[in-house]
């Protein structure tokens, strides 16, 4: 009989194995996928795509014991050769092939570029093929530089002592309500897709104080833009017995801070490739929404057309003028009026038409919504019925003020924008793995 004992100790070596310790001239065994082939008369360059990066093999037909033609573009292979040190090649090594063994071949010629440091392609062929794509190698950066973000959250969070909990995304109501659901029949019963965990979260601040969730959420916004999707990735959090709203905003300039720290530090070769400048996030402006919109109208000539939202481009104004007047890349907007805020926000004591809640805007975006929410039972109660609202579908949300909750608050925010807006990208769907919008529903 036979047993498992562990992770299984691979005889071949990854990049990071291969700069670790003084392997040079010495034999090493690797895998990996072709990228490219680049014959160049006297020797061959093979070009390995691993997870870490490329790796540059040479072929010499005098030394090595197969024929280069048989290597493909998308063939996996595993090659064994001697290691060299070359400043010109990626990563400063390369290897001079001594033999191979063709893992896999591909049945047709790669449909896009890949090898090429830009594809130059249109972004509905780079969709189309998706997982094709994204082994291009500067496609692919934008994903681990996204993993980088979700970690960051992630990892901050915990040392916050935050405990990560995962609510359902089929619910019979939505925290959010409005005509933007996608409904389905559940069973016989109808059902939503979740717009938010809101309801939820708010619920286990009264179990573990203070929670967070990654996760989808579900938009049946008919509009087809640059920065919308029909399903995306949020990171939320939601946090208790605060002393004010502003303890949200220091609760996310803090998981900032510790995020561009992190991707400066272990995420290095991504921001060369995508040659993103990381943003100071030291310190984080704040103004109130009314006074955004004056400071916008009077530098820019632009007229408040909407006293009571802000439009995008008023949002991108708001940003430029905190990047001319404080070199700042993001900028929180506070005080959102009452009527454009759900019904579970914190109205303003002090001028009940404003709510304890903030965006914030990152390059004149805005990639998070947050703020205070209402925890006393009655002053939820009352607010419900000051919109008009019934508490149907709301009885279990409802039943958990009535058995006391302490003061808290919380934020969502955009993981796809929170990605564009950092690589300098205009449209989200660039940093969506395979977006979901009106028009596309596969891959």
């Amino acid at each position: 009989m036979e047993f498992m004992t562990g992770v299984k100790k691979q005889a071949t070596l990854e990049i990071r194995d291969l700069m670790s310790a003084d392997r040079t001239g010495k034999t090493v065994k690797v895998n990996g996928a072709v990228h490219s082939v680049n014959d160049m008369g006297a020797v061959t360059f093979v070009i390995l795509r691993k997870r870490e990066g490329l790796l540059q093999c040479i072929y010499e037909e005098k030394t090595a014991e197969f024929d280069v033609n048989s290597i493909r573009e998308g063939s996996t292979l595993e090659l064994e050769g001697i290691l060299e040190q070359d400043e010109r090649a990626p990563h400063g090594i390369e290897i001079r092939i001594r033999k191979v063994r063709v893992l896999s071949e591909p049945a047709e010629a790669m449909p896009l570029p890949v090898s090429k440091w830009k594809m130059n392609t249109s972004l509905d062929a780079k969709l189309n093929y998706r997982s094709i794509s994204l082994r291009n190698i500067r496609e692919r950066a934008k994903f681990k530089l996204q993993e980088g973000i979700v970690r960051g959250f992630r990892d901050f969070l915990y040392e916050q002592e935050f405990t990560e909990i995962h609510t359902p995304k089929i619910g019979a109501r939505s925290a959010e309500g409005g005509a933007n659901l996608f409904r389905l029949e559940y069973f016989h019963r109808p059902a939503i897709l979740q717009q938010s965990p809101q309801l939820y979260k708010q619920m286990m601040v009264g179990v573990f104080d203070r929670v967070f969730e990654t996760g989808p959420v579900f938009r049946a916004e008919k509009h087809n833009t640059k920065r919308h999707l029909n399903e995306y990735t949020s990171l939320d959090f939601e946090m208790g017995y605060i002393d004010g709203f502003e303890d949200i905003m220091a609760m996310e300039t803090g998981f900032l801070q510790y995020t561009m720290e992190l991707l400066g530090r272990e995420y290095g070769d991504a921001l060369r490739i995508l040659n993103v400048t990381l943003p100071d996030v030291s310190r984080i402006p704040m103004v109130r929404f009314d006074e955004a919109k004056k400071l916008a109208a009077e530098k820019y000539s632009r007229k408040i057309r909407n006293p009571f939202d802000l439009e995008p481009e008023e949002e991108s104004l708001i940003g430029r003028y905190f990047k001319e007047e404080e070199n700042a890349d993001f900028v929180f907007v506070t005080h959102y009026p009452s009527k454009k805020r759900p019904f579970y926000a914190m109205d303003d004591p002090e001028d009940t038409r404003y709510t304890l809640s903030f965006d914030l805007l990152y390059h004149g975006l805005e990639i998070t919504t947050g703020g205070q929410r209402i925890h006393d039972y009655n002053g939820l109660m009352e607010k419900i019925a000051a919109r008009g609202m019934s508490g149907d579908g709301l009885e279990q949300y409802l039943n958990t003020f009535k058995h006391g909750m302490p003061p808290h608050g919380g934020l969502g925010i955009g993981m796809e924008r929170l990605t564009m807006k950092l690589i300098g990208e205009d449209n989200i769907r660039e940093t969506t793995l395979f977006p979901r919008d009106l028009s596309r529903l596969e891959p």
